[in-house]
């Protein structure tokens, strides 16, 4: 194709802007469309009254993408580190390195003593686990170094050396693709044991994924400014690079055999080649497959049934408070990104059996039932606290202190409620809990001294993010994932049914996070210009 073809990508959060980043400086004729107002789906910031929170990701892990993707690009980004704590109950470590590790399994015999050699078995699988990520992770992905098959240098010291142990950990890591608690049942039938080490993560992660986190939390970083500079700088280099870039226009209709986009406001787009960088349940139920050939349409029409079969994964609620206390109070307390559990007891049936009970039975049950196990989740769950002002001190007013915190919800939970037309109560019923938990337990002194709260459900993340069920990190591990899953097949992932149409981001593969978004928007940009 000639670079003056018109190249149309749809969606402006990671994935999409590395798409049209790469695309753009090679000089092709690119247009970024976004449905929002502001680039960058869930890797956002934004302030309100003079405190910046975080949208979706709290921490960016480097994972030998990020770094070397900003290098590669030209743009500079202060990045600070971003320590984790995990807490149980009055227990809080830091996870800022390998020994810390060896903490946390102390504290955990120290809860549940009776199962000190389940434990032990456990940690020895994260210690080869934590291994096998330093060296898929660990190493600077090649993808991002110019020309590096003629660096000689390059391929015999460096390259060449960590690919054999690259394929090895590989193979580990397919080995370990068992949902995390079915694999912690082969070691323990403590089912408090189980939960407080598998409730970090969504339900069914792939074992290698979730315990694989014991590595990623030593790498965390945090762009000075909020998470959202990356996205910002990322934007702005695609507008330097010559690109355009299109906000509050959200696609409605396709037509695959002309190549033509119609947006929301009936405005129609020319394009050669399309990149997806949305939800793909919308791609496939707003192209029009009739005027393709049999062959194609067919193909279409299965992948459109096999996505419309699935249903995206775990979705958050997250409350943020402004609090009229100093950072000072907080940094005592621990580091900016936080995983407290205010009990040791575990969800247990909370999150599968109670809840599924409720989804089957919402019309026969009282509002008082729902809120009282709504109430016990809150207080069974493990809750992600993030202070973006521990990271970064400008993020807050002097003396003040932002912070958000996030479980997992339910979608279909939530969607029942909005439909009984009861939201706005629970909303607040949650909001209120979240606050009592972190008063009575962690955050005494934050009594009174609330300046103001509000949250964003799983129905918020779905409306503003056009995101299926409020997902998050795209497809939930509970089905068989119908995208590609498996490390080495990447660059196949960013291929869709479609004529023409490449699929990027947190849809296009599993397990998806940010990592990933910024290798599949490569991965799109390449095969255009191949």
């Amino acid at each position: 194709m000639n670079k003056e073809d018109p190249i149309i990508i749809v969606g402006a959060g990671l994935a999409g802007l590395t798409s049209a980043a790469y695309l753009s400086r090679e000089g092709y004729n690119v247009q970024l469309l976004e449905q929002s107002d502001i680039c960058g789906g869930l890797i956002t910031s934004f302030s309100h009254d003079g405190f910046v929170f975080d949208t979706g990701a709290r921490s960016i892990e480097n994972s030998g993408v990020v770094k070397p993707l900003l290098k590669d690009l030209g743009i500079e980004i202060e990045l600070l580190d971003s320590k984790v704590s995990l807490g149980i109950e009055k227990d809080i470590l830091s996870m800022s390195g390998s020994e810390d590790i060896k903490k946390y399994k102390a504290l955990l015999i120290s809860k549940f003593p009776e199962n000190i050699n389940d434990i032990d078995k456990i940690f020895k699988v994260i210690k080869k686990i934590t291994k096998s990520m330093k060296v898929i992770y660990g190493f600077d992905n090649p993808i991002f170094k110019k020309d590096f098959t003629h660096d000689k240098e390059y391929l015999i010291h460096e390259l060449m050396p960590w690919f054999g142990k690259f394929i090895l950990a590989v193979m580990h890591m397919n080995r370990m693709n068992k949902p995390i608690n079915d694999f912690l049942k082969k070691y323990t039938s403590n089912q408090a044991l189980i939960d407080i080490i598998s409730q970090h993560f969504f339900k069914k992660t792939p074992t290698f994924f979730a315990l694989g986190y014991f590595y990623v939390y030593q790498e965390y970083l945090y762009p000075r400014g909020g998470t959202g500079e990356l996205t910002k700088k990322l934007s702005e280099k695609v507008i330097e690079n010559g690109a355009k870039i299109k906000k509050n226009t959200l696609i409605k209709y396709i037509d695959p055999q002309n190549k033509i986009l119609v947006d929301n406001k009936g405005n129609k787009y020319n394009y050669s080649k399309l990149i997806w960088a949305a939800d793909l349940k919308n791609l496939y139920s707003i192209t029009d497959f009739e005027q393709l050939d049999t062959k194609n349409k067919l193909k279409c029409l299965k992948q459109k049934e096999l996505f419309d079969s699935n249903r995206g994964g775990d979705s958050v609620f997250s409350l943020y408070l402004g609090i009229d206390k100093p950072l000072s109070y907080f940094e005592k307390i621990s580091h900016g990104h936080f995983l407290y559990t205010p009990q040791s007891k575990g969800l247990a049936n909370t999150n599968t059996k109670e809840l599924n009970n409720i989804l089957n039975n919402f019309d026969k049950l009282s509002k008082e039932e729902i809120i009282d196990w709504a109430n016990k989740y809150c207080s069974l769950n493990t809750i992600e606290i993030s202070i973006p002002s521990l990271r970064d001190p400008q993020l807050s007013p002097a003396g003040k202190t932002g912070l958000i915190a996030n479980i997992f919800f339910e979608y279909d939970l939530v969607k029942k409620i909005k439909d009984a037309k009861w939201y706005k109560e629970f909303k607040e019923i949650v909001e209120n809990k979240l606050i009592e938990i972190l008063q009575s337990t962690i955050y005494p002194e934050i009594k009174n001294k609330i300046l103001f709260q509000f949250s964003f459900s799983p129905l918020s993340y779905n409306s503003k993010v056009k995101t299926s069920e409020g997902a998050i990190t795209g497809w939930t591990y509970e089905k068989k994932v119908p995208v590609v899953h498996s490390i080495q097949k990447i660059p196949k992932s960013v291929k869709t049914a479609i004529p023409d149409i490449y699929q990027v981001g947190q849809w296009a593969y599993s397990p998806a996070g940010i990592p990933t978004a910024i290798l599949t928007g490569w991965y799109g940009a390449d095969a255009i210009m191949k």
